[in-house]
């Protein structure tokens, strides 16, 4: 691969702006800096540094984020600050997309990617990807609402009862709830069923993944190839 073409597939440009960007001087690799934008490169293990910022080549882009509340989940907000621009300019030129959505009061694990098929399975309600959430509620958690949700609660312009796939106490105001779908507010309007309130809601695991507890609220990471297995494993009830 051309290293030009390297640096536009990694989000750096167009064509020409990449080239140009080569022939500048600014951009190294292993230390060197390379001016000749046809110069050869192997994708496998390249760590490119552009302007002195070290930038590792992703053929796909896999991507985690404490999401902070006040942020919305689209290119276009319309009334908070977007989640996009926590990212770095290569990711939006890019196209990076969410992997399902977060309100923007909600907190927690939120994946982007630009790779198609995995958002699929990440979202399809088929594949029943298990989330976790930690909800904070305005009024006590007690048995009945623990059942209910365990049961499954009927919502508005749903034809059938939803239900938790586990639901459990954390204390007095608190529980987590496991889902395998991803519907509209449905955590929110889950325990809306039961007579109670949400004031509080945080992601904290996507399958056998858990948000680390060391990424700060706003902050990003790479995710590789052992995360993504553990993002795509089936649900067991475990999560503690």
């Amino acid at each position: 691969m051309w290293l030009a073409r390297a640096l536009q597939s990694q989000g750096f440009g167009s064509r020409k702006g990449c080239v140009l960007r080569v022939r500048s001087g600014a951009v190294s690799i292993n230390g060197v800096v390379v001016d000749d934008p046809e110069h050869e490169v192997d994708p496998v293990g390249l760590e490119l540094t552009i302007n002195g910022v070290t930038w590792p080549y992703h053929e796909k882009a896999y991507v985690l984020m404490h999401k902070p509340a006040g942020y919305e989940c689209s290119h276009k907000p319309k009334h908070h600050p977007s989640v996009f621009s926590l990212l770095p300019a290569p990711f939006i030129e890019r196209d990076l997309q969410c992997v399902g959505r977060l309100d923007q009061d909600t907190t927690g694990l939120l994946l982007f990617s630009d790779d198609g098929q995995f958002i699929h399975r990440m979202t399809s309600p088929k594949k029943g990807v298990a989330k976790v959430y930690r909800a904070t509620c305005a009024d006590p958690v007690d048995a009945a609402m623990l059942d209910a949700l365990r049961n499954g609660v009927l919502l508005n312009d749903e034809p059938a009862p939803i239900a938790a796939l586990a639901c459990e106490a954390i204390d007095g105001h608190s529980l987590q709830l496991t889902l395998a779908e991803g519907k509209y507010h449905q955590v929110k309007r889950m325990i809306g069923a039961t007579g109670n309130r949400v004031d509080k809601l945080h992601r904290v695991a996507i399958g056998d993944f858990v948000l680390p507890e060391t990424l700060a609220p706003g902050s990003w990471c790479w995710l590789e190839a052992a995360d993504l297995l553990q993002l795509e494993q089936p649900w067991r009830s475990v999560m503690s």
